[in-house]
């Protein structure tokens, strides 16, 4: 596990950057976090560096939006809205089928593919702590964001 503080928006979006350099087409990225955390911020950060045409906003009421690009797709799931549901929305559809960025993904744990990429984000003092953990995906992002720094 790799722990990064980011103090501000700027290295918040450094953290999305080295996703983006390093992020794979299937990649499958679940994104954990109290409410206001940061993660729909990272999220439009990472959609900005990989080439997405339009701001990604939170599908809180869609639950998935997905955005094309040249190469690939990128699908942003916001299952906020799934706390108590038992709904399979086609999630399996998504999964495999470029890359997956997930929030509050403990509401859908039953659909989840193995290999993932788990950040937490926490509120640390002014800043947030993101937790990366690697879950047999992605050695290339972990490698980069140990080498990250904020001078």
């Amino acid at each position: 596990m790799i722990k990064i503080k980011a103090d501000n928006i700027e290295e918040t979006r450094k953290i999305a950057k080295v996703f983006a350099d390093n992020i794979k087409n299937n990649d499958v990225l679940l994104l954990r976090g109290d409410l206001g955390a940061g993660k729909t911020t990272f999220t439009q950060a990472l959609g900005e560096f990989l080439g997405v045409k339009r701001r990604m906003t939170s599908p809180t009421f869609n639950i998935i939006k997905s955005y094309e690009m040249d190469s690939t797709k990128v699908h942003h799931m916001d299952c906020y809205r799934l706390e108590f549901s038992d709904e399979d929305l086609g999630f399996d559809e998504y999964f495999g089928n470029g890359i997956v960025i997930v929030e509050w993904p403990d509401f859908i744990e039953e659909y989840l593919p193995e290999n993932i990429i788990n950040i937490s984000i926490t509120h640390d003092g002014d800043g947030r702590l993101f937790e990366i953990e690697n879950m047999n995906l992605n050695d290339e992002i972990m490698e980069a964001l140990d080498e990250i720094s904020f001078d």
